[in-house]
C-alpha cells in the first residue's frame, strides 16, 4: 500500500512539474532549425509563424538553416537536442519522403521525432525558362516523349519533396526525364529560368514573385484548382492529366522525449498565431493556406505522407540511397 502511495504521489509531482513548465515556457530564445536553405517553403513559413510566436511568447523564435544531404544533417541535430521545447524543427514535406529515399536514415523519423504542428500547406508550380522551347505543358510531354530519358528536370535535393513531385509528374504523364538535383529551391529556380534544366516543381511560397514578373513560365499548378495568385496559370489537371493534384506542406517537430505538456502548448500556440490576419495576409501572398491540425492528427497525416511517398518511388523504381 505504500509503494502504491508513494508511486502515486511521484507520479502526481512529475505531472505537476511538467504542467507547471508548460505554464512558463518558453523562458529563453527557441532555436528552430530549418534542415533546408534559406528561401524554401519551409524557411518562409517557419520564419512568418515564428515572428508571430515571438510576439506571443516574449521570446525571440530564432531560425536556424542547417541544410544538407536531404535534411538529414538539420533534422539529426534535432534528434540530439535537449527535449525541453527550445530546439524544434521547421521541415517540409521531404520529411515524409526522406524514409521512401534513403535506406538508412541515422535516426527514426516516427520514433525519434515528435509530430508538433502543421504549419501549412500550398500547391507546386511548374517553372520553365519564359523564352524556353516549352510553351505549355504539352509541349514539354510532347518533346520528352520523343526524347525518352535525355530531357533534364531540377530538384531541390534528391529525395526532397520537390523530386518526388516531379517523379509522380513523370509517371502521370507516362515520360522519362534526366534528375538534376540542386542544393535547394533557389538554385534549382535559377536553372529553370535560364534553361539549363527543362522544369522545376517550385513551391509557391518561392517562385511566385518570379512567375508574377515573368522571370519564369508557369507551365502547370499542381492544386484541383487554379490559385488566385496565378490565376492565368492553368493546373496540370486541366491540361490533360485529369484528377492530377498533390500537394507541398510544412510542419514543425521536437525531439521525441520533448514534455507533452509543453509540445501542446507549443502544438496550441502555433496554431492560434495561423489564424492570425497578418500572418494569413502573408500565407495569401504566397499562395499558401494556414494547417490547422491537433498533434494526433498531424501525426496521422504525416505516417499517411510517409506511404505515399514510398508508393511514388517504389513505381518510379527510384533505389534507395
Amino acid at each position: 500500500m505504500r509503494i502504491s502511495l508513494c508511486n502515486g504521489l511521484c507520479v502526481a509531482m512529475i505531472a505537476s512539474t511538467m504542467a507547471c513548465a508548460a505554464e512558463v515556457f518558453p523562458e529563453r530564445p527557441v532555436r528552430v532549425v530549418v534542415p533546408l536553405t534559406a528561401g524554401s517553403g519551409a524557411d518562409i513559413a517557419g520564419r512568418i509563424v515564428g515572428r508571430a510566436l515571438t510576439e506571443v511568447w516574449k521570446q525571440s523564435v530564432v531560425a536556424d538553416n542547417r541544410p544538407g544531404a536531404g535534411g538529414q544533417i538539420g533534422t539529426q541535430m534535432v534528434v540530439r537536442a535537449n527535449a525541453d521545447g527550445y530546439t524544434l524543427m521547421a521541415q517540409s514535406a521531404s520529411h515524409a519522403a526522406n524514409p521512401a529515399i534513403y535506406e538508412k536514415l541515422p535516426y527514426d523519423s516516427l520514433r525519434d521525432l515528435a509530430d508538433v504542428a502543421l504549419l501549412g500547406t500550398s500547391p507546386y508550380i511548374m517553372v520553365a525558362a519564359p523564352t524556353g522551347p516549352y510553351r505549355d505543358l504539352r509541349a514539354l510531354i510532347n518533346a520528352a516523349t520523343a526524347k525518352p530519358g535525355e530531357i533534364p528536370f531540377a530538384s531541390a535535393g534528391v529525395g526532397s519533396s520537390t523530386h518526388l513531385t516531379a517523379e509522380y509528374f513523370n509517371q502521370v504523364a507516362g515520360v522519362r526525364m534526366i534528375h538534376v538535383p540542386f542544393k535547394g529551391s533557389p538554385e534549382a529556380i535559377t536553372d529553370a529560368a535560364t534553361g539549363r534544366v527543362a522544369y522545376y516543381m517550385a513551391p509557391i511560397g518561392t517562385a511566385i514573385g518570379m512567375a508574377q514578373e515573368g522571370r519564369v513560365r508557369v507551365l502547370g499548378v499542381t492544386s484541383a484548382k487554379r490559385v488566385p495568385q496565378l490565376p492565368n496559370a492553368p493546373t496540370i489537371a486541366e491540361q490533360g492529366l485529369a484528377g492530377f493534384e498533390i500537394d507541398l506542406w510544412f510542419g514543425v517537430w521536437a525531439p521525441a522525449a520533448t514534455p507533452p505538456a509543453v509540445l501542446q502548448k507549443i502544438n496550441a500556440d502555433t496554431n492560434r498565431v495561423l489564424q492570425r490576419a497578418d500572418v494569413r495576409d502573408q500565407y495569401e501572398k504566397l499562395g499558401m493556406t494556414p494547417g490547422a491540425m491537433g498533434m494526433e492528427e498531424f501525426g496521422r497525416f504525416v505516417r499517411s505522407e510517409i506511404a505515399k511517398y514510398q508508393k511514388i518511388v517504389k513505381q518510379a523504381d527510384i533505389k534507395p540511397l
